[in-house]
């Protein structure tokens, strides 16, 4: 919101939250009655044109969204390293307001007006117009109109919401007040209205001046530089017509230069151009290359998670993953997502984050949860984490952490066979089972005597079994197979405290390890009360109210670690995974060895470690 919010500063659907659209179904329902009950020569197909253009609209925006954020992860082209937090996603969330409005008012023009009826699909001289008009009057208007948004009575109660955004999104162009979109919207009419009151408007030239005006915006906001050089070299004069992303994004740190639309002609007349306008965009272009401390590999899990990623729905990575309704809806472009990453089949770096001076990024592997269950992909999954790991190698990455099912004991022997292959490796790779072991070994309460391992048993499970049994609880394990497997690796000085498990002792046990292949009924076998603490990368179904149940194990990150705008998976916000911390933790410690394999880490000191880097229990 604006510092002091002004008149007409909500939507007038803003009550409906979520639910928005609903304001369009009797516009929807009006046309296609209309269409209907019209004689077939006399019907306007063009009463449609709102909604067509809307669902355009969405769609082209949201690829310029997927490419920012994909940019902004790993180009060298960034402009503003300033990070991004989950207020300004929460705040940019209702971009797609303006959307809708102008669906709204195109519609409503067209039965108010007689001109916007039966519009062609075309008109030359329609769109010259348009052109023109633009490049002339829309573009001087808009540049007074927002030099007067900047007069500190309207910018505290309107435009400062725009400006809350330092480092700005292709969304941050939409976000602005009910109020201040009314303003745009008269001033981006007049072409439109001359053009179709001249009897020469038309369809595409009204859709495509509508959707140039979102390219541009979008270019605008986008906090990369990608416009090339050799553009200004060969035409000197068009930066008076054609701005740049580093252009406005001085407008976003400066706040009272650089106040063209899209082009700069009236900054250089007024004398408002920034003085390091150049400069900036010169930096911009020649680039950075950032120095990667640490990586984090992981992959996408259900087909849908492909949205919930930082790279999708901004929304909807923002919060702990949970299946939506609609997405059911899309399983075209599920589908067609799933086949382009497989066909690339190139690991791509999700996010960026950093702690103080430590660089972290996260890259996922192109393949999905259920094809690491499919023996003919092992092989496959196996040569692409391997892949992973030597790149990070040759880019000079201290550490690359393997989350999720890329450490599969059955996979890679938790990376073991990386080593073997690579046994000159300087990047240290990093299982974080230690950590993972630690979450769950200080989630038990104190207090308790008896355990119960229920699922496979995986090497945390040993770790968790094993600092159990040296305080002396009883570890009980539920499946005779699984508990000759633990037994065999636990010392003989504990071989005691390992217990099979029996009808007396699996009832009255009230704490569970257990894996996300618990099902419902092994659950109701449980007494009431009791605790069931996840050892897998994946979380338990739950299925009873009269139980608690813990999240896969995780900590909550410190405030310092930045650029931190997307949930990890199902987990809350801010709170990471054990498995991803653990990489964290190994660089910021600066341990020479790695963890992966047989290989353990003393379960205390990486604990004592997470605590005094700033990371809680979750």
């Amino acid at each position: 919101m604006a510092s002091k919010p002004g008149l007409l500063t909500d939507w007038p659907w803003s009550f409906l939250g979520s639910n928005k659209y609903l304001v369009l179904v009797p516009l929807l329902g009006h046309a296609a009655a209309t269409l209907l009950t019209t004689e077939s020569k006399e019907r306007d197909y063009g009463l449609l044109f709102p909604f067509y253009l809307l669902v355009l609209r969405l769609i082209h925006n949201q690829l310029w969204i997927t490419l920012s954020r994909f940019q902004t992860a790993r180009s060298k082209h960034r402009i503003q390293f300033k990070s991004i937090e989950f207020q300004q996603v929460d705040r940019e969330r209702h971009w797609d307001d303006q959307v809708i409005m102008y669906s709204i008012l195109i519609y409503a023009g067209m039965f108010i007006f007689p001109e916007g009826k039966h519009l062609p699909f075309w008109n030359t001289k329609g769109a010259v117009i348009i052109t023109l008009l633009h490049v002339g009057p829309v573009e001087f208007i808009y540049y007074w109109a927002h030099r007067a948004l900047h007069h500190h009575y309207l910018y505290s109660r309107y435009h400062s919401h725009h400006h809350s955004s330092f480092v700005t999104e292709p969304v941050t162009a939409t976000v602005h007040p009910f109020a201040e979109h009314i303003l745009y919207f008269f001033i981006f009419s007049l072409p439109v209205m001359v053009a179709v009151y001249a009897g020469d408007g038309s369809i595409g030239a009204v859709g495509g001046y509508i959707v140039w005006n979102d390219i541009m915006n979008n270019v605008g906001h986008c906090n990369f530089e990608f416009v090339p050089t050799w553009a200004f070299k060969m035409i000197p004069f068009l930066k008076y017509l054609m701005y740049t992303p580093s252009f406005h994004s001085l407008h976003h740190s400066q706040i009272h230069t650089n106040f063209s639309l899209f082009m700069p002609l009236y900054d250089h007349m007024y004398g408002t151009m920034d003085k390091t306008t150049d400069n900036l965009y010169e930096i911009s272009t020649i680039g950075r290359e950032d120095k990667i401390d640490v990586v984090h590999l992981t992959h996408p899990t259900s087909l849908h998670s492909i949205y919930q990623l930082r790279l999708g729905f901004s929304y909807l990575a923002s919060q702990p993953y949970t299946s939506k309704w609609y997405l059911w809806s899309m399983w075209p472009v599920t589908t067609f997502l799933m086949l382009v990453i497989w066909i690339f089949n190139c690991t791509f770096t999700v996010e960026k984050q950093k702690l103080d001076k430590l660089e972290m990024q996260v890259w996922a592997i192109p393949r999905y949860s259920f094809h690491y269950s499919m023996e003919s992909q092992k092989k496959p999954i196996n040569y692409l984490i391997e892949k992973a790991i030597l790149d990070a190698e040759s880019r000079g990455i201290k550490v690359i952490s393997l989350g999720l099912l890329n450490q599969g004991e059955e996979l890679n022997t938790n990376g073991e066979i990386y080593l073997q292959k690579n046994d000159k490796l300087k990047i240290r790779v990093v299982d974080g089972s230690t950590l993972a072991a630690a979450v769950i070994f200080n989630t038990i309460p104190k207090e308790t005597s008896q355990v119960l391992f229920a699922g496979h048993i995986t090497k945390t499970c040993y770790l968790v079994a094993l600092e159990l049994c040296k305080k002396g609880s009883q570890v009980i394990v539920q499946r005779p197979e699984e508990f000759k497997k633990l037994k065999s690796r636990v010392p003989t000085e504990f071989q005691d405290c390992m217990v099979r498990a029996s009808s007396s002792n699996r009832f009255k046990c009230k704490v569970w390890l257990v894996d996300n292949e618990l099902n419902e009924r092994e659950q109701r076998r449980a007494p009431t009360g009791t605790m069931f603490i996840p050892f897998s990368m994946f979380p338990v179904k739950e299925t009873r109210k009269d139980c608690v149940y813990h999240s896969t194990p995780s900590m909550k990150i410190p405030p310092k670690l930045e650029n931190v705008h997307s949930c990890e998976n199902w987990l809350p916000r801010r709170v990471m995974s054990a498995w991803r911390v653990a990489g964290i933790l190994h660089a910021l410690e600066g341990w020479e060895w790695h963890e992966c394999g047989n290989a353990v880490l003393d379960i205390n000191k990486v604990w004592s470690s997470a605590l005094n880097h700033g990371f809680q229990p979750s």
